[in-house]
């Protein structure tokens, strides 16, 4: 039997090999055992099936939608690819028990996963996750045909998205970015999200150019990802298509990235800093700032100028939301362009970040260059680098501890202040430069981040970085 181990976010594997029929329902049938055993007050026995652009991702949908069906669960099943946010949106909205998302994100086309959602609208936590797991195969499958279980109305096909857009409309001022004539361009790296924000601002003085929108399962030839690697094409457009915005989503659409109106690269750190921003500044907004260990130090900065309360979680949405649902959030982000709001799901959004910094533009009537440059002055410049390189799995504890008990004395000529080592071991200096290390969940790979006031010195914290697994 294939072992199967959820990482930070759902399980995933390469389609044929491991992601198979026969493994898609095995897992169902966990999840199933799982939330039969673990039902929540208030919820009702019910569960959101949705499925991204891949190959046989809906098939895999409706064999998820089969096992449900199977153990007795009411199930709703979409009927198009459709982005992740709303099938957590239609499980809170729903009063489901929780949900399930056949996507790989932004993995390689040759992947897809299973991504699980509970009944808040969140990201499952690692308890439920680890429970799943202990659950594989306790059970043999049982599933209904979906055909059958359509005909008794156990199985609804139905689409989610409306719900979720009109949703996110009452989120932003909607009317002022409505009558805010702004150019709005959307990367959709042949993702899910296609054609959202078309429809969305249809009928406003917005003009919205979706670009690379097609359904194509090899993504173009690229990996989904929100980063500058896959924006080629759409820089090439914004040069000579000048906007006042892009959005850039990933394969599924719960995460972001950007560039500017003529297709300069935007970090999702510098996204992250304005949505604070305008929160905090003009929509007068108070609570806690939640922020993955590996985002920008700008925004420690700005929350000890504003008096806001930071919080810093491990990799992985899923903790961020696990503050969310405590209540009394500004602001929850990630490195990886993960972004939650408040009075919405405890869950990133792709949708409402690209909604929510048009409201900043109709708002502030300035550029978006221009509130970024106010930014770097108030706080200085922030640049930032990433790398991932291969390292066994077996020599990672032995680097980790290396790292924990042996730190460099210095990140270039700055002396070292705190060393933080709760998700992987992160060094930052005294002048607010930091370093990290930290493996992935499931893969032979080291993930080395750092940041620093120039991109020089990021290249240098990160050749120190690799200099450091050597060591080993």
């Amino acid at each position: 039997m294939t072992q199967i181990k959820f990482g930070t976010d759902g399980w995933r594997a390469v389609i044929a090999e491991d992601f198979t029929f026969k493994n898609v329902a095995r897992v169902a049938q966990a999840t199933a055992d799982f939330w039969k055993a673990n039902m929540v007050a208030g919820v009702d026995g019910k569960v959101i099936v949705g499925y991204d652009r891949r190959f046989f991702s809906d098939r895999f949908a409706e064999c998820t939608t089969e096992v449900m069906a199977g153990n007795g669960f009411q199930v709703v099943l979409t009927p198009t690819p459709t982005p992740t946010p709303s099938v957590s949106f239609a499980v809170k909205a729903q009063r489901a028990i929780g949900g399930v998302m056949i996507t790989a994100s932004h993995n390689p086309p040759a992947f897809n996963g299973f991504k699980l959602k509970s009944y808040y609208g969140g990201s499952s936590d690692p308890e439920t996750c680890k429970g799943v797991e202990a659950l594989l195969d306790a059970h043999p499958v049982k599933s209904v045909p979906l055909a059958d279980g359509i005909r008794s109305k156990q199985i609804k096909v139905q689409d989610v998205r409306p719900a979720h857009y009109a949703a996110l409309k009452k989120l932003v001022d909607f009317k002022l970015i409505a009558k805010s004539k702004l150019r709005f361009a959307h990367e959709a790296l042949f993702g899910v999200g296609a054609g959202c924000f078309e429809e969305l601002l249809a009928g406003t003085t917005c003009k919205v150019t979706t670009l690379n929108g097609k359904h194509d399962p090899f993504f173009g030839g690229i990996n989904p990802e929100p980063v500058e690697a896959n924006y080629g094409r759409s820089q090439a457009f914004l040069k000579k298509h000048p906007h006042d915005l892009c959005l850039v989503t990933d394969g599924d659409a719960d995460r972001v990235g950007g560039m500017d109106g003529r297709g300069n690269y935007l970090t999702t750190h510098i996204l992250i800093c304005l949505l604070l921003r305008h929160l905090f500044v003009n929509r007068g907004l108070r609570g806690r700032m939640v922020k993955a260990l590996t985002t920008t130090s700008m925004l420690d900065k700005m929350c000890a100028s504003h008096g806001i309360e930071l919080v810093e979680t491990g990799v992985g949405f899923k903790y961020i939301c696990a503050e969310m649902l405590k209540g009394n959030v500004l602001l929850g982000a990630e490195e990886s362009g993960g972004i939650g709001f408040p009075g919405h799901i405890p869950e990133r959004d792709g949708i409402a970040a690209g909604l929510m910094l048009l409201e900043m533009l109709a708002v502030e009537r300035v550029s978006l260059n221009k509130l970024i440059a106010n930014l770097e002055k108030e706080f200085g410049p922030h640049r930032y680098g990433r790398i991932d390189t291969h390292f066994p799995l077996e020599k990672r504890g032995d680097l980790m501890e290396f790292l924990r008990t042996q730190p460099p004395q210095k990140l270039l000529r700055s002396p070292l202040a705190e060393v933080k080592s709760f998700d992987g071991v992160k060094f930052i200096a005294q002048d607010g430069s930091w370093l990290m290390l930290r493996g992935s969940g499931t893969e032979p790979i080291l993930r080395i981040y750092a940041e620093a006031g120039s991109e020089s010195a990021v290249h240098k914290l990160l050749r120190l970085g690799v200099e450091l697994t050597k060591r080993v």
